[in-house]
Parts: C-alpha cells; sequence; structure tokens
C-alpha cells in the first residue's frame, strides 16, 4: 500500500478563524501516529451506524486495526466497507481532532501483518502481542482480522486559537 498523501488540502472559511491556516497532512499523520484511542464508525446492514473505540497503528498510509471475525463491526464490514476512524482531545478550547474516510481493506499478505504486529507491540506494548497464523492475527482472545483504511477524505480539526477546519483529498 503506497504512503497516503494527499492531492489537494484546503481549508473550510465556514469553520475557520480568518487568520487560520491549513494543516499540513504531516501534523494529522503525527496525530494519526501518537494516538492511542480512535473511534470506529461503520454501517450495520440495516443502515443504522455503529460506533465503537479501538486501538490501531498507522502504518504505510493507512490506519489499521483489528476485530474478531464474529464481532460486529467485522459483521459490518463484511456488507460495507466504508468507515470513518477518528482521534482527538475532548476538549474545545485546545487540541487538534482527525478524522479519516475510507474503506476498511483486509490485510491478510502475512509479512505485512507480521510488521503490523510488530508495530502494534511498539505502540501499545507487550499485552497487545500477536502471532500470524492463516493471514490473521492470533492472540489471547483468539483469532483477529486486520483491516487497513486508506484515507480518501481527511479532516483535521484545529482547536482554540486559531480555530480551523483542513479537508484533505486522497
Amino acid at each position: 500500500m503506497p504512503p497516503a498523501m494527499p492531492t489537494e488540502t484546503s481549508l473550510d472559511p465556514r469553520y475557520s478563524a480568518p487568520e487560520a491556516r491549513a494543516a499540513a497532512w504531516s501534523e494529522a499523520v503525527a496525530r494519526l501516529t501518537g494516538a492511542e484511542v480512535f473511534w470506529l464508525t461503520s454501517v450495520r446492514p440495516d443502515g443504522r451506524p455503529h460506533v465503537t473505540p479501538l486501538i490501531a497503528v498507522w502504518s504505510e498510509g493507512a490506519l489499521h486495526f483489528c476485530t474478531g471475525p464474529d464481532e460486529r463491526k467485522a459483521r459490518n464490514l463484511s456488507a460495507n466497507a466504508r468507515v470513518a476512524l477518528t482521534t482527538g482531545t475532548n476538549t474545545l478550547s485546545e487540541g487538534f481532532d482527525v478524522v479519516i474516510e475510507g474503506e476498511a481493506v483486509r490485510v491478510t499478505d502475512e509479512a505485512r501483518l507480521r510488521a503490523l504486529a510488530g508495530a502494534y507491540v511498539d505502540k501499545y506494548g507487550p499485552d497487545w502481542r500477536f502471532d500470524v497464523r492463516d493471514g490473521a492475527f492470533v492472540g489471547d482472545g483468539g483469532l483477529a482480522l486486520v483491516f487497513a483504511v486508506a484515507p480518501r477524505t481527511a479532516f483535521g480539526f484545529a482547536k482554540g486559537e486559531p480555530f480551523g477546519q483542513t479537508r484533505w483529498r486522497f
């Protein structure tokens, strides 16, 4: 998967202070790399949204997360791969929130999965160690399918002074 680089970066003046500037994609990537918790929004088969917190790693231009094959999010993804992943702070006057919109694509290449398993340990510690077998992670919780979400559109929300909304298109 090639590294994600936006083809367009814009600041939305409707949601930005007059002195605000569009944030650099590198700032968003730093936030995605460092964030511990993400919120995944997927779509249930009947069209209702499903939102759940999870951990994820940024690697090779995409966010990666894992889930058990029988979990609600995995069942949702089998019918509709469109998702949004959100991370940031729960404050109004400071911080920077990032939203990634894209499609969750299953990762099954074992060399890639081994690299991602190492990235989980590097980021979250030894409690998040996975073996790789049969195109999936295997851990204490059993089998976990791994998904990559390369951004199609991303938003950055700068809070505080100056506030601003940046959109990146890929």
